[in-house]
């Protein structure tokens, strides 16, 4: 009964309470998983804030886990926004205030030097497929949380369950606590976590190897999703590992496959390809690099030639168009920046800004990654409009303050012709009496199917072209009436048979390019049948 993976409260029946020794721990009634969930479901529409829900949910998930997923299966379209976006921030915010009971690892500088010892104490005989592993910086435009960034691994891989069904116990959430700079924490009496500064350099690198030395060693064969962390580190650490452990960064390949996606369904409504597209980011972070290297990656499979890949592709940042003209404080943004002479032919001197270079470009698909709410102004959407039919436009930063622009705005100075999706949820907008709703780009279309996908097959990595078919996959996903209505993606109440199909087709790409370990006569429907979880109780 302590056990939440063993535990079924009222489910038990007297022959299990009579096995197990439980008579007279719980009421005489016995009731059905349906049922239990019914009474669950009734205490949390009871509940008015959000947060409060979400604590409901992490109550139950320590109490009884079945229910806990039963819970969240039936009703994923409204619990979704309470175990993850937008509500799982604010736990972020207040987890050292809310804490309850300790779910997953905290790896700390204290562990130096026996990270695989504390990990294998810790876990026992648990063997373990898939971990999600943040150091707490980044967090969904929230920045730096501390502790409290494990709200969020705990978050994505429920969706790993809910969505893919991969078994709850072989997940594990680990934050790499390597302190913070967030004052408001450090000054806290409540604070929870490293009560230190955030070591940098040469120190978080050591900690880094060591960490990923000690995956190696006890998790040989899982798959590692590195989460929330800062560009810098986040591309370093994709980057150096990728190849060595089976790895991928979600901020990075996830949001860039997700944004392609979208890309991909506005061309199949518009009736328009990739290669005739221009395309402009507003973002020059982690997302904008994602989604860059993502599209960049699409249009070589379409045969563009390297050099002329800025023919099609341009990337902002703060201070305008990047172009490479010497250094950039973060050196990855030379792969991102356009050449002078192409800056040149299109007319771009001292003014880089994002208006000018919309004109410039004559951009027909605009992506916002920057945070800058507002960013997309009405002279610069009707000029969009000017140079395509249907400009696809994505607004994507969270939270909905953030937001580049809005859709209702979007929808009106385009005379109802864009194509629009966000990161966050927005309500339908109604234009000379026709609705429209709109598409919300959440990673959650991607990385459960790629996970799974990779753990099903057994890949040895995560190429670029499973994480391109994975964007491939998830556009053709979009049923007939969700076009006709401009939507990008499809229903969050569709999500698990979307995620289903996205994840065979990942499956096939591994085994196309050669990553695929798994030897087998099954099929990959067969394989991934195999391997997935449900939430029904089992005999005991």
């Amino acid at each position: 009964m302590r056990d939440p993976l063993l535990n079924r409260g009222s489910a038990f029946t007297h022959e299990e309470r009579e096995r197990f020794s439980l008579e007279g721990l719980l009421p005489a009634g016995v009731s059905d998983q349906s049922s239990q969930s019914a009474r669950v479901q009734n205490t949390l529409r009871s509940l008015h804030e959000p947060l409060a829900k979400y604590r409901e949910l992490m109550a139950l998930q320590d109490l009884n886990e079945y229910l806990f997923y039963r819970v969240l299966i039936d009703h994923l379209s409204e619990l979704m926004p309470i175990v993850y976006t937008p509500t799982v921030g604010e736990a972020a915010q207040k987890f050292s205030d809310v804490f309850q009971r300790g779910r997953g690892l905290w790896i700390t500088p204290a562990h130096k030097g026996r990270m695989r010892e504390v990990i294998a104490t810790a876990l026992g005989a648990r063997e373990i497929q898939l971990l999600v592993v943040t150091d707490n910086e980044s967090i969904l435009g929230l920045g730096d949380q501390g502790a409290g960034g494990m709200t969020i691994s705990i978050g994505k891989l429920a969706l790993y369950t809910a969505c893919a069904g991969i078994a709850p116990e072989t997940t594990l959430p680990i934050s790499l606590d390597f302190g913070t700079n967030n004052p408001k924490l450090l000054g806290s009496r409540t604070y929870l976590g490293w009560p230190a500064k955030r070591l940098e350099g040469k120190e978080y690198a050591e900690l880094i190897e060591e960490f990923v030395v000690a995956v190696e060693a006890l998790f040989p064969f899982a798959l590692v999703q590195w989460e929330d962390f800062r560009k810098d580190n986040a591309l370093r650490i994709l980057d150096r590992y990728r190849e060595r452990i089976l790895s991928f960064n979600d901020d990075i390949q996830g949001t860039g496959a997700v944004t392609l996606a979208g890309v991909y369904s506005g061309l199949r409504i518009a009736g328009r390809k990739l290669t005739d597209q221009r395309i402009l980011i507003y973002g020059a972070g982690a997302a904008g690099l994602g989604i860059a290297r993502q599209i960049k990656a699409a249009l070589r499979m379409a045969d563009v030639p390297e050099d002329q890949l800025q023919r099609h592709i341009g990337v902002l940042d703060s201070r305008g168009v990047l172009v490479d003209q010497g250094s950039f404080a973060d050196a990855y943004k030379h792969e991102l920046a356009w050449s002078p002479a192409w800056a040149e032919e299109l007319g771009i001197g001292e003014d880089r800004s994002l208006e000018r270079t919309v004109e410039a470009f004559r951009a027909t698909v605009l992506i916002g990654t920057s945070g800058q709410g507002g960013a997309f102004t009405e002279r610069i959407v009707r000029a969009m409009a000017g140079f395509a039919h249907r400009p696809i436009i994505m607004p994507l930063s969270n939270p909905t303050d953030n937001a580049e622009a809005t859709p209702n705005d979007l929808v009106r100075w385009t005379e109802g012709r864009a194509l629009v999706a966000t990161g966050s949820p927005f309500e339908p907008v109604t234009f000379h009496g026709e609705t429209k709703h709109i598409g919300q780009g959440n990673n959650v279309f991607i990385f459960p199917a790629l996970g799974m996908a990779s753990l099903v097959c057994g890949a040895k990595m995560v190429t670029d072209n499973m994480i391109t078919r994975s964007a491939q996959a998830l556009a053709e996903q979009l049923l007939p009436h969700e076009l006709e209505d401009g939507l990008l993606y499809p229903s969050v109440s569709r999500l698990r048979a979307v995620t289903r199909n996205v994840t065979l087709a990942v499956i096939e790409q591994a085994i196309e390019d050669g990553v695929a370990s798994v030897q087998s006569d099954r099929t990959p429907k067969e394989l991934l049948e195999a391997a997935s979880w449900s939430p029904e109780y089992k005999a005991l």
